[in-house]
């Protein structure tokens, strides 16, 4: 899996954000076609890139997503501190609490990074044995992919009740994304719609990453 630079300095959102695109099957029938179940969730999300660290708390509802950063991400309309991922409209809104504006992103193809068990260009799979991760019961695979003339190895973490992705190590670069902490439970739909009274602005750039 080729993970451009870019997606790193933005923020978290692109490793969520193709959820929407897959199928939405109940558990283990989506551990066969890549599927991820719609469930609904909260959790405290770690990423690690070159040994720098970023963090953001996620909160997940189908195919909506919210993540409340740590640092605020530098816009070109000012800091944003939260990120609303809309996959049924194909953006991402910057909310921009000083201006009261919300900064609308068009999702780039490019960046949409899975958090589906099956991994772009996925050659090979083996269940290596029962494990944990962010405390809860998982299956430990080692996969290899082949993706854009890229071939690379990853340890996966998945879910054994939602099919969730709670960890993700590449062996072969120096990044890795988990869950430290991961809840299962309902999630309110105003954390998904955009702020009364904030005016929608069309984004000319990507932005930054963080301030």
């Amino acid at each position: 899996m080729r993970l451009r630079e870019k997606a790193w300095r933005g923020g978290f959102c692109f490793w969520l954000v193709l959820w929407g695109w897959q199928a939405v099957l109940p558990w283990p029938a989506a551990a066969d076609d890549g599927a991820i179940p719609s469930v609904e969730f909260s959790g405290s999300l770690i990423k690690t890139v070159k040994g720098k660290r970023y963090q953001a708390q996620v909160f997940a509802k189908g195919d909506r997503l919210r993540l409340e950063y740590k640092y605020a991400i530098r816009t070109e309309r000012g800091y944003a501190a939260i990120e609303i991922i809309r996959l049924d409209k194909l953006e991402t809104w910057y909310l921009l609490a000083q201006q009261k504006e919300l900064l609308v992103t068009v999702l780039d193809s490019d960046d949409r990074l899975l958090v589906s068990p099956t991994l772009p260009g996925e050659r090979d799979r083996v269940l290596v044995g029962d494990a944990t991760a962010a405390g809860r019961v998982a299956q430990l695979f080692e996969v290899q992919t082949d993706y854009q003339g890229r071939v690379e190895r990853f340890y996966e973490w998945v879910d054994a009740e939602t099919g969730v992705v709670l960890k993700l190590v590449s062996r072969s670069r120096e990044w890795s994304f988990e869950y430290e902490r991961f809840r299962l439970s309902p999630q309110p739909a105003y954390y998904f719609d955009a702020p009364p009274g904030y005016e929608k602005r069309i984004a000319a750039t990507a932005p930054r990453g963080r301030g």
